[in-house]
């Protein structure tokens, strides 16, 4: 395993994040405990999770993967070995999120904070991201931006956030904020609150990256290099197409555009099919496993702390975990290139 300073945090990371969101839904909790022993293991320090948790998001499993993750810290001891990321839901009328109601404002993030803390058997979070932003913004497959001026005088003011994260930072609860699906103007403020006003800096962003959506390149790879907030990516396999299983109409058992083919269309366009049989004959052509080369690609990234991997087997998870040992050479960069050249964020 390879491990890389998070930002200016002060801690150091596993290259390889255990992402956590199918426990409750489509593994387990024996299932989830044998991924984190298995990822243990193999040298993986870094677990992430979400209040939402598991995908898809419904009130009847709502928190259930963070209870597995606290279940296992108990019965193992084993929390002061991992550094762990969960996350606060952004505004959400869903009713398992504060009756409907979800903000981003003092209120809920302790509420939220508190159910936490609660089901993962902790006294305290290492990172604790802001799942999306409270203003309108180009996030979740979104690239053109409009103006919200009514929207954007009722969302609670970023630096009101921030001072209620800092004040959990202060009383232990929180080690380090971060924040998710956010676009570099977002990352800039925090930045830039952070410097003049004393609140928590933060730490990475958690965004998509993978071979088929690189939209992160356009303006947050430099303000996550420049500023020393790095992403931890997520969806590095988008969903799991790029490992070439879906291609030709393939629909395993047990996989989740098999279980929720309705629920995740992003990574299902007719160009986004198309560039992933080019990325898997790439791989093929020069010998390598498809997913491998999705994740060494990521992985290789200069601006990537850390790449977030999901499984539902530990087989899986195994292989995945070798794209650490990959690396990519120059015939296939080159390739990887002439492909994303013609096909240019096909699945933002």
């Amino acid at each position: 395993m390879q491990y890389r300073p998070l930002g200016r945090s002060g801690l150091t990371v596993s290259a390889i994040s255990l992402g956590t969101m199918t426990w409750g839904e489509q593994n387990t909790e024996a299932e989830a405990h044998a991924q984190m022993d298995a990822a243990r293991d193999r040298g993986v320090t870094f677990f992430d999770t979400a209040e939402l948790y598991p995908v898809p998001p419904r009130a009847e499993t709502q928190g259930r993967t963070e209870s597995y993750i606290g279940s296992w810290f108990h019965s193992r001891g084993t929390r002061d070995k991992i550094i762990l990321a969960t996350k606060v839901v952004g505004p959400s009328t869903q009713p398992q999120f504060r009756n409907g109601a979800a903000r981003l404002d003092r209120a809920n993030i302790l509420e939220a904070l508190e159910g936490s803390l609660r089901r993962l058997q902790t006294d305290y979070i290492d990172v604790y991201y802001l799942h999306w932003p409270e203003r309108r913004a180009n996030f979740f497959g979104r690239l053109g931006y409009e103006p919200d001026p009514e929207g954007d005088a009722q969302a609670i003011a970023l630096e009101d956030t921030l001072a209620v994260l800092d004040e959990q930072v202060r009383a232990g609860t929180i080690r380090h904020v971060a924040v998710s699906n956010e676009t570099a103007w977002g990352v800039m403020r925090y930045a830039h609150l952070a410097e003049t006003r004393g609140l928590p800096r933060p730490a990475c962003i958690q965004n998509p990256y993978n071979l088929l959506n690189r939209s992160f390149e356009v303006g947050l790879a430099e303000a996550a290099q420049r500023e020393a907030i790095p992403l931890c990516a997520y969806s590095p396999l988008a969903m799991g197409v790029l490992s070439g299983k879906y291609l030709e109409g393939g629909r395993p058992a047990g996989a989740r555009l098999t279980l929720f083919p309705d629920s995740y269309p992003r990574y299902q366009k007719p160009r986004g099919v198309e560039a992933t049989a080019r990325y898997v004959a790439l791989a093929r052509a020069h010998g390598l496993d498809p997913a491998q080369m999705a994740l060494a690609y990521v992985n290789s990234r200069p601006f990537v702390a850390s790449t977030i991997i999901g499984a539902t087997t530990v087989d899986q998870l195994a292989r995945d975990i070798d794209s650490i040992d990959l690396a990519l050479s120059s015939e296939v960069l080159a390739g990887i290139e002439a492909i994303h050249a013609e096909y240019t964020y096909p699945c933002p």
